[in-house]
């Protein structure tokens, strides 16, 4: 009962079919050749046409499934695996078709019924199909656009309106801690939470914590902070700071001549930031007093710093602070009690999600030296650290720092009360307990990613997209004469120019000019997108407006 045709040409679908029959739900092209001696340059051609017919007659939640004989496809799946040049790169191919690879499975002809392969150079022989696999490509999310947009938030007793920072644009306000969310990072928060509830009264005060910070973080890197315009006719320009919330936190966290104008009515310092951290929002609490002794403070909300590129570095992450205020000489027993029912509702939460057994700990903070993560490598800054929390599995138990132990004796101005805090990257710990080697993923706008976390369930998460490609390209300048190089700067400009999809940037080589000693850098850039397709051309033409960008912001001169 199937219709048949015949003498289809691959590559231009969409001409042999009416509109009416242009959704299909799976096209099948098992082992794709130009015939006789046709080499990997000419296949690839064929499979580029091929993915492109496909793009135009596809549903949109259809499949395309490509079997190739073992090595052509020139992912990690093929046994032995060709190197890259002489395979058919058939996902770098389908990429520029807008498909990721899905799925992978061997392919089983014998299951087949009916099934002969044939056309062995064009001739009516067999070939080997033993090793082959079968290729399952979906369609790719479309490219994110960037259009540029503005957000409002209570600054004081006025709210105000800032430019977002072109980088976040797609991460400001996504609500991933709105009630009605299902995402894992509101999912552990919750799960602590209830944890928590059952060994301290709990009060959760995010609901009041702004987005913007006045003045200059004391102790914090300039370049790690998102610092922000107001719009025109938004920004306070001289009185006082409105009484309570802000006035505490710009006083706890400035220097000490800021503090003293604040103090007697002086002007404000124009200088405005995406909060870092949710620290000072509870040193002002702290000040204020506005807690009961032995009450679980808990704020939530996601914080913004910039950072080099890696794996788990996060420009933006959802940060779980508890702060508790107890009688001074039993904080030792109270950090080990907070820390024990933390320990034991992440232990639930991974026993929960088959197929890894990561192992949480709680380690003293002079046990680490210079190697720690980004997010544990800002936090020193905002203050000493007693205690790492730390979630870790074969063959590294002794893990990433995912969360910090403070305590601070002089915030409360009382000989009685000592105030404790633990902060917590909930974003890290989902990818720890999730099994989720890329942060990005947490923050694609692909479906299949919540698909797989029905609300309040932790599982072990499986990657929509196989094997993405990777594109190489290196970049040299001249630095401007007795100018430090800021490698933040120049990270943060190449994950605005890229939308997120460089994930590496490698210092190749440092040259400085005899005579002249002008300073030269090259630095490797590799892009590659975790959760959409990726195609060379995009790649490329991706690192010619970074070079631009660079010369433009960075103040470079391109070699």
């Amino acid at each position: 009962g199937a219709e048949v045709l015949f003498s289809v040409d691959c590559t231009k679908l969409k001409e042999h079919f009416p509109p009416g029959k242009r959704e299909f739900d799976r096209i099948y092209f098992n082992f794709p050749h130009c015939g006789r001696k046709a080499g990997v340059v000419k296949n690839r051609q064929l499979l580029a046409g091929f993915f492109q017919g496909c793009a135009e007659v596809l549903a949109q939640e259809g499949e395309v499934h490509v079997a190739l004989c073992n090595g052509q496809g020139g992912t990690p799946a093929d046994q032995p695996r060709r190197e890259w040049h002489n395979s058919w790169q058939i996902v770098a191919v389908a990429a520029g078709a807008g498909f990721i690879l899905s799925h992978i499975r061997p392919f089983e002809a014998e299951t087949i019924e009916g099934y002969k392969c044939t056309g062995y150079r064009s001739q009516d022989k067999s070939f080997c199909v033993q090793g082959a696999l079968n290729h399952i490509f979906t369609r790719s999310t479309a490219p994110p656009c960037f259009t540029p947009r503005s957000c409002r938030t209570q600054l004081g007793s006025q709210e105000v309106s800032f430019q977002v920072p072109q980088v976040l644009v797609d991460k400001i306000d996504r609500g991933f801690l709105e009630v009605n969310s299902s995402h894992p990072v509101r999912t552990i928060k919750e799960k602590l939470s209830a944890g928590l509830s059952q060994a301290f009264p709990l009060q959760n005060i995010s609901s009041c914590i702004p987005l913007l910070h006045q003045g200059h973080p004391r102790g914090v890197c300039h370049s790690s902070i998102f610092w922000i315009t107001l719009s025109p006719g938004e920004a306070p320009s001289t009185g006082k700071m409105s009484q309570g919330l802000a006035k505490a936190a710009l006083l706890s966290h400035f220097g000490q001549d800021t503090d003293k104008d604040v103090q007697e009515g002086g002007p404000i310092p124009k200088q405005f930031y995406l909060r870092p951290s949710l620290l000072p929002h509870a040193q002002a609490i702290i000040k204020k007093r506005a807690f009961s002794p032995g009450t679980l403070q808990v704020l939530s909300g996601p914080v913004f710093r910039k950072c080099q590129i890696t794996p788990h570095s996060m420009p933006v992450f959802h940060e779980l602070l508890l702060v508790l205020a107890v009688s001074r000489g039993t904080e030792s027993s109270w950090i080990q009690m907070l820390v024990d029912n933390i320990q034991t509702t992440l232990n639930s939460l991974r026993q929960g999600v088959s197929g890894l057994n990561p192992m949480v700990s709680l380690q003293e903070a002079t046990s680490f030296g210079a190697e720690l993560n980004d997010f544990a490598a800002f936090e020193w800054q905002l203050g000493e650290i007693q205690h790492f929390l730390c979630v870790g599995a074969d063959p590294d138990p002794s893990g990433s720092p995912v969360g910090v132990i403070r305590t601070a004796a002089d915030e409360l101005k009382s000989s009685e009360l000592v105030a404790v805090s633990a902060s917590l990257n909930l974003d890290l710990l989902a990818m720890l307990l999730c099994g989720i080697s890329d942060w990005r993923m947490l923050w694609t706008s692909d479906r299949r990613f919540l698909r797989q976390f029905p609300e309040g369930e932790l599982r072990l998460f499986k990657s929509f997209s196989l094997y993405p490609p990777s594109y190489v390209h290196d970049v040299s300048f001249w630095l401007r004469d007795g100018e430090q190089f800021d490698e933040v700067a120049f990270h943060t400009l190449a994950r605005e120019v890229s939308g997120e999809t460089v994930v590496s940037i490698q210092l190749r080589d440092s040259f400085q000019q005899p005579g002249t000693g002008r300073r030269s850098l090259c630095y490797r850039v590799t892009f590659q997108s975790c959760d959409r397709a990726l195609g060379c051309r995009d790649a490329a033409e991706m690192q010619l407006h970074l070079r631009e960008e660079m010369q433009q912001q960075l103040g470079v001169t391109l070699r």
